[in-house]
């Protein structure tokens, strides 16, 4: 068998990896969105390194859209398998891709109507939406959901298993048991890796031993911080900007996980009376949304918040949280002058409601921006990681006056130990482990402290490589 990488290889997004088995039997794991500079995405999104129509199934880590937001792309140009996922990925993957399209349509609007001047110049094109809510529909008649640590037959020859990854809701890490040419090889793809001890979702769980490991890399070079000063340094930086300096704390946050997970934080404090006067908006459609199907997959939670909803039965809501869905109610946030928190989406501010406040609010000495998850290098919510002066939103050069937090502590990924104690359990039987998902110089450091613990036979893909398994 072959796998080809086709995704996030030496790089954080776009997770996609092909494999072809010697039968001619092809397997997509993962089909997601690529994001970071837009006109790059705009080519990345648009082509597939394979031909749609000769994938025979797809088997879905889970929702985010670097994983799952080109699978309507991928319907609507000639797929027609079964997309194997567990049953909460389906029902995050219907909100998440249906918001991915309205975007989609919204961004080729805007586009033909700025270029509208345009339409008789030479080798000018209007733009079409990379799909629609029409696709989207089209892909979700295709998902098949399963349950967490069974076997299910996608193949004659081929058994899938979906472990907890403790990611997201749903997340999985994907084991693929192949019988070929007289054997049976165990190949695993961790997709994201989550953290253990972190609220609302269980723990990660260990995947069966493999033969091949397809491993992700986010984090491969760094350690988070630890968890019993995440609630002290929360309140002290909401202390300093809602209290002393009057202004905006502005929180962005992907609105799958992350954003429920702060909320979740601030309803706890506010139970346990921490947490000062302060109204907090969590301004997102997508995120509220996505809230109501984490209240309806209990199965996922940890005991910690099932213990939890015994002293509150509303995790995600207090007395001074709004949830925001009217454009006008968000733009109304931008005029006010009130000390608040604003928790928005996109997480790296590249794109949605949040990229407003950022330029409503990035020259606002009051206002401080906490990131608390990974930023690609390119994008605004990257470039306040990186400590730049000043750069451009909307095409206006703006300076960074407002101060800059991060907390990679309340990150979904695994950190450089996390996700070795993840994958510990394969050095024994494991023959190859390729990395993927991570920026190449992180790669590199996680590839090294890996081999200083044992392992042996690790490869970071390029883009497009095919490696053949024997």
């Amino acid at each position: 068998m072959n796998i080809k990488f086709c995704g996030a290889a030496r790089q954080v997004t776009g997770s996609s990896h092909l494999l072809t088995l010697d039968n001619g039997f092809k397997i997509l794991l993962d089909c997601g969105l690529f994001q970071g500079s837009y006109s790059a995405d705009i080519v990345s999104n648009s082509m597939f390194l394979f031909e749609p129509g000769e994938i025979d199934c797809v088997v879905l880590s889970h929702a985010h859209i670097d994983h799952c937001g080109r699978l309507p792309k991928l319907v609507k140009d000639g797929f027609k398998g079964p997309i194997h996922s567990t049953h909460a990925t389906r029902s995050l993957a219907t909100i998440m891709l249906l918001d991915s399209a309205h975007i989609q349509e919204k961004d080729a609007l805007f586009f033909n109507k700025k270029n509208d001047d345009r339409r008789d110049e030479d080798g000018f094109t209007f733009r079409d939406p990379l799909y629609t809510s029409v696709d989207v529909d089209s892909a979700m008649k295709l998902f098949v959901g399963y349950g967490y640590d069974q076997w299910h037959k996608i193949h004659d020859d081929v058994r899938v298993m979906f472990t907890d990854a403790g990611h997201i809701l749903g997340s999985a890490a994907v084991t693929l048991e192949i019988r070929e040419n007289g054997k049976t090889t165990m190949l695993g793809f961790t997709a994201d890796i989550g953290r253990p001890n972190r609220p609302i979702l269980r723990d990660p769980q260990p995947m069966p031993e493999c033969d091949y490991l397809i491993c992700e890399s986010t984090y491969g070079d760094r350690i988070h911080e630890s968890q019993p000063n995440e609630m002290e340094r929360f309140l002290r930086i909401i202390k300093k900007t809602c209290l002393e300096k009057r202004g905006k704390l502005i929180i962005p946050a992907f609105s799958v996980g992350r954003t429920q997970e702060i909320v979740y934080l601030l309803d706890q404090a506010n139970t346990a009376g921490l947490l000062p006067k302060v109204k907090v908006y969590v301004d997102s459609p997508l995120a509220i949304n996505a809230t109501a199907v984490y209240g309806s997959h209990p199965e996922c939670f940890d005991n910690q918040l099932s213990e939890y909803m015994l002293i509150d039965n509303n995790p995600f809501g207090f007395n001074d949280l709004t949830y925001i869905r009217q454009a006008e109610e968000s733009k109304g946030l931008n005029n006010s002058k009130e000390p608040c928190i604003i928790i928005s989406s996109s997480g790296m501010m590249n794109a949605g409601r949040v990229k407003h406040h950022l330029f409503n609010n990035m020259e606002d000495p009051r206002a401080t921006f906490l990131i608390v998850g990974y930023c690609s290098p390119d994008t605004p919510g990257g470039k306040l990681r990186a400590g730049l002066p000043g750069f451009k939103i909307f095409n206006q050069y703006m300076e960074v006056k407002a101060d800059v937090e991060v907390m990679d502590s309340f990150s979904a990924h695994g950190d450089r130990d996390e996700m070795r104690d993840f994958v510990y359990n394969q050095k024994s039987k494991l023959k190859k482990l390729f990395l993927v998902h991570g920026e190449y110089d992180t790669q590199q450091a996680w590839r090294s402290y890996l081999r200083e613990n044992g392992f042996q036979h690790i490869e970071i893909p390029a883009m497009g490589e095919t490696v053949r398994l024997e």
